[in-house]
């Protein structure tokens, strides 16, 4: 998947082949029985709608010369009822196939959704949110019809063009190749556009993904865009992305459009054809006016599963394009997860142990090098230093939201890397930097991490962050409706709330990532001193711009050129007059 960029196409990793439909039989295999009840309905309705040709040939060249008049009626009758059921059967197994496809999506959405919940922050980090969502919503809806319908109207097709031949055939032998004289020329066609349409379609969906991704990215960043007044740049930009769409469909669609124009013309010919052979060349014995009315119905009839197969193969051809997007999101590898024979870990003490470790997110790049250190239980670490140094890095490596590229971090002398990731996770509190709250309640919010909590435990970690006042202002106080991302809630609000949900985990470690950014001078003194009872006993690691909030820390540790530069209690680092001091001399002189 294109990194990053929504202008950027997809490129698959590997070319589609006939396993990846196969693939998709499995949720196929899972609706077998209604999609064989359908089928069976299917035939009976195409079976008892061939018989009409025949009742016409019948009245044709006996009732009517015959001047039968109650034979005649009697005919009619049956001709109505053959479309009365046929049109029942087709109604009834048009229902169920309706459930199937639905069920089929269903299967495939829940599958993706699943395995997007278990990769890694690194599969997150290199691509476009819209690029992923349009697999998971979009290309699942797309191939849904292909995979439930499709399968049972392709047989049914065959059925019928078996059926429509032997009635054909039964009727006129000779009139009967008239017909089939058009298939060699149909199937040239279909060779020569065969491939050319898949590209096409191909490129529609690299398209669609990009004006997606951008969409994506220009909703969530619309406060900027009015900031520094973008809209009509923007604008520009999405109708260049929408313009490259809509040629890309046009494209596609005329492959498309040439297959039932193709079938058209030929069924008029062959039509043309059998009046032209029947009247003129054959005996008037042998070919009644009956039997050339009865056979001109058939050609159309057998042209009209040729039709559809040609529009299913449309189909399928776009299908093949959006089973790749889906079954490359199904195929990326889980990097981050439990090892075969992982171990619970049990309630822990909170030491922590980094042993040599070096991480890198792209190889060769390293942004720790051979990092080593012991943290106590109940000891609270502060990480300092430049932006893009490596500190939430080593945060997020203790929580292993990624993997090592050497050595290891234990935990009460447990590696990290082989304990199940919901026992490691489920003892941490970690608040990170971007504080994000979910659409629903103030209060579904603080108790998100913890859902068995009382009403009474989400309000005393409330006000143990002092985010209980501002709360209690709402007309609805902590039943108040909060928008995705937390929209009328202020920045210092939403990092409130979201360091309740975290303290209401009763985490032993604790792990804030700029925790106090947002939050200004009086509500920072008031929420340390809750902080300063929260910390005991507990293991904590505090990453903060400004020092003044980590000062009361046991250790503070200056990250540096891949490593731990510093390290020490407040007072030993200001001694030293090293980069520390350098930096806290530097921001009370700003203050």
């Amino acid at each position: 998947m294109a990194r990053n960029k929504f202008d950027v196409d997809e490129n698959l990793e590997s070319p589609f082949d006939i396993r990846h439909f196969r693939r998709a039989m499995i949720y196929i295999k899972r609706k077998k029985k209604p999609m064989i009840i359908a089928f069976i309905l299917s035939a009976l309705s195409a079976a008892i709608a061939l018989s009409a040709p025949l009742i016409i040939q019948h009245v044709v060249d006996v009732t009517i010369p015959s001047k039968e008049k109650l034979a005649l009626l009697g005919w009619s009758l049956l001709m109505l009822l053959t479309i009365v059921v046929s049109v029942i059967l087709a109604t009834i197994r048009s229902r169920i196939m309706t459930s199937v496809g639905q069920d089929i999506i269903f299967d495939i959405r829940t599958d993706l959704f699943a395995h997007l919940q278990q990769l890694p922050f690194k599969y997150y980090d290199d691509r476009p949110q819209g690029k992923i969502l349009i697999r998971v919503v979009n290309y699942v809806n797309s191939v849904s019809d292909v995979l439930s319908n499709g399968i049972i109207n392709f047989i049914l097709e065959i059925v019928n063009l078996i059926f429509i031949a032997a009635f054909m055939f039964a009727v006129d032998v000779r009139l009967s190749f008239v017909i089939l004289a058009g298939l060699p020329v149909f199937f040239g066609i279909m060779l020569l556009i065969k491939t050319r349409q898949r590209r096409a379609w191909q490129a529609v969906s690299n398209k669609s993904s990009n004006l997606n991704a951008y969409m994506q990215e220009s909703i969530t960043g619309i406060g900027v865009t009015q900031i520094f007044s973008r809209e009509q740049q923007n604008a520009g930009i999405f109708t260049r992305l929408a313009g490259n769409f809509r040629k890309e469909w046009m494209r596609a669609v005329s492959y498309n459009m040439l297959i039932p124009f193709s079938v058209d013309n030929l069924s008029t010919i062959v039509t043309a054809l059998i009046f032209l052979v029947g009247l003129l060349t054959l005996d008037p014995v042998d070919a009644t006016l009956g039997v050339i009315l009865a056979m001109s119905s058939y050609a159309a009839r057998f042209w009209q599963p040729i039709l559809n197969l040609s529009n299913l193969y449309n189909s399928f051809i776009n299908a093949v394009a959006y089973l790749e997007r889906i079954f490359e999101t199904l195929d990326e590898p889980v990097t981050v997860s439990d090892i075969p024979g992982a171990r619970e870990l049990p309630s822990v003490q909170g030491r922590v142990t980094f042993d040599n470790v070096t991480f890198a997110y792209d190889p060769g790049l390293n942004i720790l090098e051979n990092i080593s250190f012991d943290v106590k239980p109940g000891e609270s670490i502060a990480l300092v230093g430049p932006t893009g140094a490596g500190k939430t890095t080593v945060v997020n490596l203790i929580s292993r939201f990624y993997d090592l590229t050497r050595g290891r971090i234990l935990i009460d002398g447990q590696d990290i890397s082989e304990i199940t990731l919901k026992s490691l996770r489920s003892q941490m509190g970690i608040m990170l930097q971007d504080s994000f709250i979910f659409s629903g309640t103030i209060l579904d919010n603080i108790r998100y991490g913890k859902l068995d909590a009382t009403e009474e435990e989400v309000i005393a970690a409330a006000k143990a962050v002092c985010a209980d006042d501002f709360i209690r202002e709402f007309d609805q106080g902590y039943l108040t409706e909060v928008n995705e991302r937390g929209s009328k809630l202020s920045q210092g609000q939403r990092q409130l709330i979201s360091f309740a949900r975290t303290l209401l985990a009763d985490p032993r470690i604790l792990i804030l990532d700029e925790a106090t950014s947002s939050i200004d001078a009086k509500t920072e003194r008031l929420l340390q001193k809750g902080l300063n009872e929260l910390l005991k006993g507990r293991t904590s690691f505090i990453i903060a711009h400004r020092l003044s909030t980590v000062k009361n820390c046991d250790r503070i540790m200056y990250v540096s050129n891949k490593g731990i530069a510093e390290s020490g209690s407040h007072e030993e680092l200001i001694a030293r007059q090293g980069l520390y001091h350098r930096l806290y001399t530097a921001q009370k002189m700003e203050a």
